[in-house]
């Protein structure tokens, strides 16, 4: 679901390697909206019900992975706001906590869903069902604030005739500031751009300081999925040979300095198939055989219709980073009194991770590894409490003397071995031909 999200931007000119971006300009003013930037247009009907209904009772493998049933030990997300800046969400009886928080599609104050991918991710963070339904958002008392910023169903044609998709990078920008000045804790955007790397573009430096403004500013955690492959500007598989020097970039995931960009794993522990690569994946979380509530209706989807018109499961990085941005909450409300501020916290979750095997722990297709939701929240980490880091120590490695070998006691030994056999064989010789030689021998015997 996450590729008809996607917002493409085709550059011209060699492509260059996706080096770091550069230090925020804060000389740009921050960038302020609450209205769509052109007239938008519904161009396909919003998603609806599919006549098959099953009924869900089991929990998704993921809550198991990350061990959903003791969290509430710990926190719920209460009074937490985390803002999903999405294709809106729309209003559920398992999601009590929901309020509209702007629209830059329609006039909807982002309390519609039209593509049925801005609910799935609210649900994943926020779902409190029944007790006797197994599925569950990851922070169940946390409040969500949506904000609609992109649409694959709405769509504005340009000058050249051209048709486009809701949503951009300036929208997407307006979108975040708008999220923290309503008040949000955490921010979710599961929404990418891909493009061939290159130097970072005029839109992209005020979405940087959307950022900047959220994170430094205001401190509010923002996560991100990590993008898929296969999506309009990503590679089909692999983001070049170099794995620092990507030959893509993906926005907002390239700013790491302010984004928690997530992964997606599948049940076997393995990155999925279609999560993107780069230098800039942070984490990783459950981003296969997704449950989360029905977009269309009362109670829960686990499927989707797919181009062919056959049910497929969903799936996505779209659906990982939920998980993430959920965690953050626990946190935030768990460690309220602490006051963690909003980097601390994104170094708790990369701190707490199950670190691959590579170099730093980290690598581009999964980051610092699937989160840990309880080991977040209950491990002490030195830096919070105002612990140096170690510091590496230059410690010549000494090797002993050599001993010389006393080969004395060992001679002694062999020579008295070697004299004490010596004597035995002459004992026993002189003792056989004394007995040759006596009368009555066997000689004589043989004689007779």
């Amino acid at each position: 679901m996450g590729a008809a999200l996607a917002v493409a931007f085709a550059l011209s000119g060699p492509v260059a390697v996706a080096a770091p971006p550069p230090a925020v300009d804060t000389a740009i003013p921050v960038p302020r909206g609450d209205k769509p930037d052109r007239a938008y247009k519904q161009s396909v009907r919003c998603i609806e019900n599919s006549a098959q209904q099953v009924d869900l009772k089991g929990a998704p493998w993921g809550q198991d992975r990350l061990q959903f049933d003791d969290l509430g030990k710990f926190a719920t997300g209460k009074g937490v706001t985390v803002a999903v800046i999405d294709t809106g969400v729309r209003p559920h009886p398992w999601l009590p906590n929901l309020k509209g928080g702007g629209d830059f599609v329609a006039p909807h104050n982002g309390l519609e869903d039209c593509d049925g991918h801005g609910t799935l991710v609210a649900g994943i963070i926020a779902a409190r069902t029944p007790e006797d339904t197994g599925f569950r958002g990851i922070a169940p008392d946390a409040t969500i604030l949506s904000i609609r910023q992109s649409s694959a169903n709405y769509e504005f044609e340009d000058a050249d005739r051209s048709k486009k998709p809701a949503g951009t990078l300036k929208t997407l920008a307006q979108a975040i500031v708008r999220a923290v000045d309503q008040g949000a804790d955490v921010i979710n955007m599961s929404i990418n751009q891909c493009r061939t790397a290159g130097p970072i573009t005029p839109d992209e430096k005020v979405l940087q300081r959307a950022l900047h403004y959220a994170v430094v500013e205001h401190d509010v955690v923002v996560v991100a999925s990590a993008g898929n492959t296969q999506e309009d500007g990503c590679p089909d598989a692999t983001n070049g040979p170099d794995p620092n020097n990507p030959t893509h970039i993906v926005t907002p995931p390239w700013f790491t300095d302010y984004v928690l960009s997530v992964g997606a794993m599948n049940r076997t522990g393995d990155p999925a198939t279609f999560t993107m690569q780069g230098p800039w994946v942070s984490v990783s979380a459950p981003g296969t055989e997704i449950t989360s509530l029905n977009p269309a209706g009362d109670g829960l989807a686990n499927k989707r219709k797919s181009t062919d018109g056959k049910p497929a499961d969903i799936q996505g990085t779209s659906f990982a980073a939920p998980y993430v941005a959920g965690l953050a909450a626990l946190i935030k409300e768990r460690f309220r009194d602490e006051k963690l501020t909003a980097r601390q916290i994104m170094e708790r979750i990369k701190l707490t991770a199950s670190h691959p095997a590579a170099p730093g722990g980290h690598d581009n297709l999964v980051g610092h590894g699937m989160v840990n939701p309880v080991g977040a929240l209950t491990a002490m980490i030195p830096a919070e409490q105002g612990v140096p880091p170690e510091e590496s120590v230059d410690v010549r490695m000494q090797m002993p003397p050599a001993v010389p070998k006393d080969w004395t006691p060992m001679q002694v030994a062999l020579i008295g071995a070697g004299g004490g056999l010596l004597l035995l064989l002459l004992t026993l010789f002189v003792v056989h031909t004394v007995r040759r030689n006596q009368p009555g021998g066997a000689e004589d015997r043989g004689r007779s």
